[in-house]
């Protein structure tokens, strides 16, 4: 069995190397796929590993194979690069320096943890039965690095397909100090958005019955599509319809020929995200009809659900419960409504994705703000945890052959 108490001996120990990465990537926060001096960083941090590297056509990517010292398969580890759009108020010393542009979600620490990872695994080169796979990937928050990583070849990075692949994501709040959280089959939902434009003809506030008001009937739509996840889809299988925006009109005594409703949907199984566009189509479309007007539909598709490997989340429960302690691994009761572009890589290959926390020792799982918040404070120890445990993963999985 992996010894993964030495591993996290070992990172603890590299700990002020690593936080010292963080905080300098903390400080230049860019978004989506074009994330320079990201790259640059950690193209400088895995200098002298003995890697082979390559970079994305287009986007900001790094790919690096570790090759072991003994014939084997090929794993994938996976870290995030991208920020937020989020004006940072933390007070940390290392504040991003880019107003209005946040390492709101953690993702400075996912790529210093690898690269903590990478440290580890080259250190124990000769005890590596295969390939690792490091995939550092810009284009998390809405963007589909992941997706575009996987056309570009990452899984076959090293020549031959992964077997498995394993992410980690800090939380600043909700779980315990010390805790490692996970869930196998869907671990996060899919993330759908839609635009439905109801068309009517405008008219005159005075005289509604000369027009075709469409303003009561996308009233009348965000009612129906709240029905219809309650009554077209089974309540152990949920739909969350969430309209967060509804535009139209210019002033109080004019009907508009217009209005335009978006949407997000949230899915939980593969089975329910393909039947939802059709279904929510036909509310709006019949809708609409009911009342002489017409809905045009616009349905994007966004991540898909992240399911996680039974065998592979388990994996990940073992290793963590014998580096950190039994209380330390906690099973997520239900999965998280959020969605993630780790789903891409986990539709081609087993693995797990799984919740790391980050809350300081004193924190309170409850009031400490969570990611996306401008007040997102990440504890460095989870460094630490994170690098250990992606760096276990990937021995344990490549001892079996």
């Amino acid at each position: 069995m992996v010894e993964v108490k030495a591993l996290h001996d070992e990172a603890r120990a590299m700990l002020p190397e690593i936080a010292a990465l963080r905080h300098a990537l903390h400080r230049v926060p860019e978004l989506a796929l074009d994330l320079p001096r990201t790259q640059a960083l950690v193209l400088d941090a895995l200098a002298g590993l003995d890697l082979e590297i390559s970079t994305g056509d287009g986007l900001s990517s790094v790919v690096a194979v570790l090759r072991g010292g003994r014939p084997g398969p090929a794993v994938l580890l996976r870290g995030d690069m991208d920020a937020l759009p989020v004006t940072e108020q933390t007070g940390e010393p290392f504040t991003s320096e880019h107003v209005g542009l946040m390492h709101a979600c953690g993702h400075d620490m996912h790529v210093a943890g690898l690269v903590g990872a990478a440290r580890l695994l080259a250190a124990r080169r000769a005890d590596v039965a295969g390939d690792v796979v490091l995939m550092f990937q810009p284009g998390e928050e809405g963007d589909g690095g992941a997706e575009i990583m996987i056309e570009q070849g990452v899984l076959d990075a090293a020549g031959q397909r992964v077997v498995a692949a394993y992410g980690v994501h800090v939380a600043s709040g909700l779980l315990p100090h010390g805790v490692v959280s996970g869930r196998a089959g869907t671990a996060m939902a899919a993330a759908d958005s839609v635009v439905v434009t109801v068309h009517g003809s405008g008219g005159h506030g005075s005289a509604p019955h000369r027009a075709l008001d469409p303003v009561p009937v996308a009233a009348e739509i965000v009612l129906a599509l709240q029905a219809m996840v309650t009554r077209r889809f089974d309540a152990f299988d949920p739909v969350v319809v969430t309209v967060g925006a509804l535009h139209a009109g210019t002033a109080n005594n004019i009907i508009p020929a217009s209005a335009t409703l978006e949407i997000t949907v949230r899915t939980f199984s593969r089975d329910t995200w393909q039947a939802a566009p059709e279904r929510l189509r036909e509310v709006c479309e019949h809708v609409a009809a009911a009342h002489g007007l017409t809905a045009e539909v616009d349905y994007r598709r966004g991540y898909p659900v992240t399911v996680n490997d039974p065998h592979e989340l388990e994996r990940t429960a073992r290793l963590t419960r014998a580096m950190l302690g039994e209380d330390a691994w906690q099973t997520m009761p239900q999965p998280l409504a959020g969605a993630e572009d780790f789903s891409y890589v986990l539709q081609e290959v087993p693995g797990s994705f799984v919740f790391v926390s980050a809350l300081a020792a004193d924190g309170d799982p409850v009031t400490a703000p969570y990611n996306h918040s401008p007040y997102a404070r990440f504890d460095d120890a989870a460094l630490a945890t994170g690098a250990a445990l992606l760096a276990g993963l990937a021995l344990d999985r490549l001892a079996e052959g």
